[in-house]
């Protein structure tokens, strides 16, 4: 399975404009910037495209797990929050935190946190990421 998207740039770094799409569609020509990334104005940017992917992806591997213990959840809901700092060398993306909160009556709390574990370990994209991964979870039951 081989998955696509695209950037498109027009301008220097700080006034430039940019577009990202996916070949899904679900990104068309979205917009992101300078401004977007780091002044919060209103599209998107690489790390946030990241925490969406990270959550989105946990959260499934999750979804997983707990099914190899036959249990299937009334819900999941994670946040990832993807950290960019700056050091000598310039900018890289040091540390993803996942907060997930599962509702699942009559849950396991050990069983959920070793599920939870193995998803983080396991996700494709926990495995793409060179940072550092920190999980925090919540059981509901």
């Amino acid at each position: 399975m081989k998955r696509s998207a695209s950037a498109f740039w027009r301008g220097d770094l700080k006034t430039g404009k940019g577009q990202i799409s996916t070949d899904s569609g679900v990104l068309d020509q979205t917009p992101y910037s300078f401004s977007t990334r780091f002044e919060s104005v209103k599209g998107t940017n690489p790390e946030e495209l990241i925490a969406a992917a990270h959550a989105g992806c946990f959260t499934m591997a999750l979804a997983a797990e707990l099914g190899k213990l036959g249990v299937t959840p009334e819900s999941l809901h994670t946040t990832a929050t993807v950290t960019l700092e700056k050091d000598a060398t310039g900018f890289s993306v040091t540390e993803s935190h996942l907060e997930t909160h599962a509702k699942i009556p009559g849950g396991d709390s050990e069983a959920f946190r070793k599920a939870a574990t193995a998803a983080e370990t396991g996700c494709p994209i926990s495995k793409l990421l060179k940072a550092k991964i920190t999980l925090e979870t919540k059981l509901e039951t």
